[in-house]
């Protein structure tokens, strides 16, 4: 058994998508209609093949209060791997990234904590 998806709500695809694209550095993957939302998804682009992150609507209400309560809390909806969390901050707080927590030395790794612009908090990490 393998993940090969995974998901993030988001509270607004097409922003989403910019700001994982454009921002991030991810590539589109999928981008498929579906009624009046779209499967969509993103993936690293050193690993194309590898898991997907769908940009899903948080339009069930379950959802939208899940994502809103753990963004309140401070808790990350995902987090992302790096090769140098400080280089990887420098360059997200130039393109105007928020973050909620500078790079931090916490056992076996370095991490930060940016808000995604779409309702969620990403944790991304450096591994010591």
């Amino acid at each position: 058994m393998k993940i090969k998806v995974t998901s993030v709500f988001v509270n607004d695809q097409a922003k989403a998508l910019k700001f994982y694209t454009e921002i991030l550095g991810f590539v589109k993957k999928n981008d498929v209609s579906v009624g009046e939302y779209r499967w969509l998804t993103v993936v690293s682009p050193e690993q194309q093949e590898g898991t997907e992150l769908l940009l899903e609507p948080n339009n069930n209400p379950a959802a939208k209060t899940y994502q809103e309560a753990i963004f309140k809390q401070g808790i990350p909806a995902t987090a992302f791997f790096v090769e140098d969390i400080q280089k990887e901050y420098e360059k997200l707080k130039g393109l105007g990234v928020e973050f909620t927590m500078p790079p931090t030395k916490v056992t076996g790794s370095i991490i930060a904590v940016l808000n995604d612009s779409c309702g969620n908090l990403i944790q991304i990490n450096q591994l010591l």
